[in-house]
């Protein structure tokens, strides 16, 4: 029996300017590092840089999601899928879930699919109990929400929370004693559960305290229109500056002093994640699996959601005290690579894939079908 390298089918939904979709990138670009191959099948790959398509194995499919062409799509993503035929299908989300259940019965091969968020009151959750091998939490706040909604064995969840960007910073540490004008900033997908009215309301308070400080919303979304009208009716919109046009947070987040974590829900907070890389302070609610990352006083700051007297509360704490901020900011970043690295969530993903493969390597008998 020959041996070649595991292949595994990651199945993503559309690409956005989320943790979801950084969270595929990240992983594809370094499966192949442990003797796995990866191609990942989307229906939109536009957001993704030119050079990382380049590197990756990255197949689009326009219209996938439509109802009559989608149809007709997916005999086509089937025949390119069994070239060759994939190991695992690894869906990277629950909203491609039903493709993926499609295309493990067509290929009668297992699949695992990553859950990044906790499932929506009115969420319908089919798995198919023949293939489906195990289920990817990023947080043990998400495995608690599984387990209770979907009724499915402990055994089936597994936690692998994602990994982010720790590459060496040269210019980390915060200034903000160092006599610039303060720049607080938020970013994700502009989404109601997102939590932005909040930040801005706790932007007007904080403005009308300290007068120096900006701030900043990076990302795009439904919610755009709505929360550019709310700072005008705080008559903050002066203060406010909105970057939609993104590949990545990566430069926002660079550009900011303080970063704050308005939602009302959330799986991990990888964008949060993201900034605590970058020694940033971190002010976050205590919602889903936030609080299993940050140490209130420690390595960031919890306020209760919706709260947004609480929130600009502890800004100013951090503004008036930025020997504080930058010590947080520090720990921050130093858990971020003890626990929360790329290399980690790969290696444990990487682990799983051979598990449920049946092998103790990354090298596999050849399947055929």
């Amino acid at each position: 029996m020959s041996e070649s390298e595991l292949e595994v089918l990651l199945l993503a939904g559309r690409f956005e300017v989320r943790g979801s979709s950084a969270y595929t990138l990240r992983l594809a670009a370094g499966l192949a590092e442990k003797g796995i191959r990866a191609r990942v099948v989307t229906p939109d790959a536009g957001l993704v840089d030119r050079q990382m398509r380049s590197r990756l194995q990255i197949e689009e499919f326009r219209r996938l999601n439509t109802p009559i062409l989608g149809k007709l799509l997916l005999r086509y993503v089937l025949h390119q899928a069994r070239r060759p035929i994939p190991h695992l299908i690894h869906i990277q989300s629950r909203r491609a879930l039903k493709i993926g259940n499609w295309l493990s019965r067509q290929l009668q091969r297992p699949y695992l699919v990553t859950m990044h968020q906790h499932l929506p009151p009115d969420a319908k959750l089919r798995l198919n109990r023949e293939w489906c091998r195990r289920i990817i939490a990023v947080s043990d706040s998400v495995r608690h929400d599984v387990l209770d909604r979907l009724r499915v064995p402990p055994e089936l969840v597994t936690v692998i929370p994602c990994g982010v960007e720790t590459a060496p910073q040269t210019d980390a540490a915060i200034s903000l004693d160092f006599g610039h004008t303060p720049v607080i900033g938020t970013a994700g997908p502009l989404e109601t559960i997102k939590g932005f009215p909040y930040f801005l309301g706790a932007a007007r308070q904080v403005l009308e305290v300290r007068n120096n400080v900006e701030f900043l919303v990076a990302g795009a979304g439904p919610e755009e229109a709505n929360l550019r009208r709310v700072a005008r009716e705080l008559g903050i919109a002066d203060k406010v500056t909105f970057v939609p046009f993104l590949r990545c947070f990566t430069d926002s987040l660079a550009a900011t002093d303080i970063f704050c974590l308005p939602s009302l829900q959330e799986g991990l907070g990888t964008v949060m994640l993201e900034a605590m890389a970058l020694a940033r302070p971190v002010i976050a609610t205590a919602v889903g699996g936030v609080t299993g990352v940050i140490r209130d006083g420690w390595n960031g700051l919890i306020v209760p959601p919706r709260d947004s007297a609480a929130l600009a509360r502890r800004i100013l704490e951090l503004l008036e005290q930025p020997a504080r901020a930058q010590a947080i900011g520090s720990q921050a970043r130093q858990l971020v690579i003890e626990e929360y690295n790329i290399d980690t969530m790969v290696e444990k993903t990487a682990g799983l894939y051979r598990e449920l493969a049946g092998v103790r390597s990354s090298a596999i008998a050849t399947a055929s079908v």
